[in-house]
């Protein structure tokens, strides 16, 4: 299923529509963006420290790869990761690219990746992977549209999966 992105989006939600939560912050050396990790939902049990911690890791493997296009995670002063749960997803889903149903990851070239709770825990299920994992190739994937790659486009999706494969295998 490819995984949407939606390059320069006009509307898209702000961090600061959502309400205020307590949050793990990490701040990466200079020209790196701060990234920040957010459980929206109560459906499912998110490891967020852990998933904080890979995401640091995980933006600092994305931002060694060529950046595609005019994005780049360089121009950015925050990324933040939000989980949310389905009903969330499917509203931005519909709003945002007029489809219906939720989808498990979408990210905004302004700096914001929304992340499904409950579709990785499906597909964990499915692949017979962890949700650790299905949450971990998400934040990858959505840092790599950041990065400026495409996966609309088939010789650029294999490019991206490949690109993706390598960083969560150096991350595990």
């Amino acid at each position: 299923t490819p995984l949407p992105s939606t390059p320069g989006a006009r509307g898209a939600p702000s961090i600061g529509d959502w309400p205020k939560m307590s949050r793990t912050e990490v701040r990466a050396p200079n020209r790196v963006p701060q990234i920040l990790v957010q459980n929206r939902q109560r459906l499912v049990r998110i490891p967020l420290p852990e998933l904080q911690q890979f995401a640091v890791r995980a933006l600092l493997l994305t931002l060694a790869e060529p950046a595609r296009k005019e994005a780049r995670l360089t121009n950015l002063r925050e990324v933040f990761v939000l989980v949310i749960s389905d009903r969330r997803m499917a509203k931005l889903h519909r709003d945002f690219f007029h489809v219906s149903g939720p989808t498990d990851v979408i990210t905004f070239q302004h700096g914001e990746l929304f992340i499904s709770a409950e579709t990785p825990r499906r597909q964990a299920r499915e692949f017979r992977t962890t949700l650790r994992q299905e949450l971990q190739l998400y934040l990858v994937h959505g840092l790599l549209h950041l990065q400026g790659f495409d996966d609309t486009i088939a010789k650029a999706a294999r490019r991206m999966e490949a690109t993706q494969t390598r960083i969560l295998a150096a991350l595990s």
